[in-house]
């Protein structure tokens, strides 16, 4: 096997994947090593909140997979050197083996007729014999990508430590929220944890390395650990005791059906990861620190450098940088937010949809069930709140800083966008946002609530203002938009 390492020289770099978890942090440090980044998203808005998307270096592409996405991955290969695939398909729920293959065919397909010199891939740790759908998923992409006859790099981890990892997610709110935990027999499982910052390293060092063929990799942390020592270590770091009591009964389905009220991980991809933590993740495949050797961070440096830096989700565009979001912001709150909205498509034009958006609060109230929302003002004010204080700004435009009632203007993009910072008194984190897609022939008008829940209280409070949220948002979008003359009003499918 060629081995070595090739000075270091700009390359052209598409990531598929790239408002991802992995994704989001590699980019920077691909942009910082010097290479041309394009990044791709099936949601360009998102993406272009990313804290890096106005670099020189970096350019925005919108890509599907799912479906005819042929000629865009086709212009989006050209000229390209090196491909990173990190794209899964947990969040589809039951059927994201079958998305995840066809995804996987799509872009195998177009890199065969393309002159890509390289694809990393990162999959996956494979257990020995029978393995769950999201790691078989994983394995199986690895060999489709490899029909593509390009040079394919897998990289395969197990559980990665760090902000945004789902499986570290999971284990972070289960230790914070519950006292005790009823767990099945397999939390005894093995697995070597690695730290992000390893990931990301080991992932962009891939782009001049020299080898020969395409190859699987193994990352591995410097330890091999059960997910229960890994819950009983974080819970003495953050100074809580917890009690894990294992029962032979407990399935991997059951236990996940249980994890949405102890975590803000979005339930399809918490479901999965926790079928796949019941094998041991422990492979043989060769160690990729045997061809590239880094510093071992253990465990608990990992998991200190994760909680320090958690407070970065609210450090970006979405929450506009808002200096009272980032002082709200607490590092026991939920990372993944819950969220409850509705969508109409409509023909209401963007401008008589943004006038209205506009007059929301104040004397005008909010569109639909205002006795719903003078009710949580009230709720409000029990516990010292100011939501039954009416107000809004003069003149017909809002801008960032306003406040409306207890809300405040986070971002506000005319025509498309109004994001409101809650106010009222919770236990967590949330906004409100107002937003309007324009699609020619008609728009999409989104009407949408965001939530970082405080620990256990704050998911039991999202849970409990959940009847609410489906009745009010779906009324508010159709009154909103008859109100700004609609006279095709029809459910988007964005629910």
């Amino acid at each position: 096997m060629n081995i070595s390492q090739d000075p270091v020289s700009a390359s052209r770099i598409l990531v598929i994947g790239a408002n991802g978890y992995v994704g989001s942090n590699l980019v920077p440090a691909l942009l910082r090593a010097g290479h041309h980044v394009k990044a791709t998203s099936r949601n360009l808005s998102q993406l272009s909140k990313q804290v890096w998307h106005r670099h020189p270096n970096v350019s925005l592409h919108h890509l599907d997979l799912d479906g005819e996405c042929a000629a865009a991955l086709s212009e989006l290969l050209h000229n390209i050197d090196i491909v990173y695939y990190l794209v899964h398909g947990m969040a589809s729920g039951s059927a994201f083996y079958d998305y995840e293959l066809a995804i996987a065919r799509n872009v195998s397909n177009a890199l065969s007729l393309s002159h890509v010199k390289r694809v990393i891939y990162l999959g996956a740790t494979q257990p020995e014999g029978k393995s769950s759908p999201h790691l078989s998923a994983r394995k199986a992409t690895g060999n489709i990508l490899r029909e593509s006859n390009v040079q394919i790099i897998e990289l395969r981890a197990g559980i990665i430590i760090g902000t945004g990892s789902a499986a570290f997610e999971v284990m972070r709110d289960v230790v914070s929220h519950l006292p005790a935990v009823i767990a099945p027999i397999w939390l005894t499982s093995q697995s070597s944890p690695i730290a992000l910052e390893t990931v990301i390293r080991y992932l962009g060092q891939m782009v001049t390395l020299s080898l020969d063929g395409s190859l699987v990799l193994e990352m591995k942390g410097p330890e091999v650990i059960s997910y229960e020592q890994q819950m009983q270590r974080l819970a003495r770091m953050i100074n809580k005791r917890i009690l894990i009591i294992k029962v032979p009964f407990l399935t991997p389905k059951m236990a996940a059906s249980c994890l949405s009220i102890a975590t803000s991980v979005p339930t399809p991809i918490a479901a999965a990861l926790i079928e796949g933590l019941s094998h041991n993740l422990v492979s043989d495949t060769t160690d990729v620190s045997t061809l590239l050797p880094l510093p071992a961070i253990h465990f608990e440096a990992a998991v200190e450098t994760a909680l320090s830096s958690e407070s970065d989700v609210v450090k970006n565009e979405i929450w506009g940088y808002d200096p009272d979001a980032i002082s709200r912001w607490h590092k026991g709150y939920g990372y993944y937010p819950k969220q409850a909205g509705f969508s109409v498509d409509t023909d209401a034009t963007a401008e008589q949809l943004w006038k209205n958006i506009q007059k929301v609060g104040g004397d005008e109230g909010y569109f639909f069930g205002d006795w719903l929302w003078v009710l949580r003002g009230y709720i409000d004010a029990l516990f010292g709140g100011n939501a039954l204080v009416k107000q809004h700004p003069s003149g017909d435009n809002l801008g960032v800083g306003d406040f409306i009632d207890s809300w405040k203007v986070i971002q506000c993009e005319p025509l498309k966008h109004l994001s409101l910072l809650f106010g009222m008194k919770a236990p967590g984190l949330g906004r409100l946002e107002f937003t309007i897609i324009d699609h020619g022939t008609h728009r999409t008008l989104d009407i949408r609530a965001w939530w970082h829940p405080a620990g256990f209280r704050g998911l039991l409070y999202w849970f409990a203002m959940m009847p609410a949220h489906l009745f009010i948002f779906k009324g508010m979008a159709i009154a909103l938009a008859k109100k700004s003359g609609a006279t095709e009003i029809t459910p988007s499918p964005r629910q």
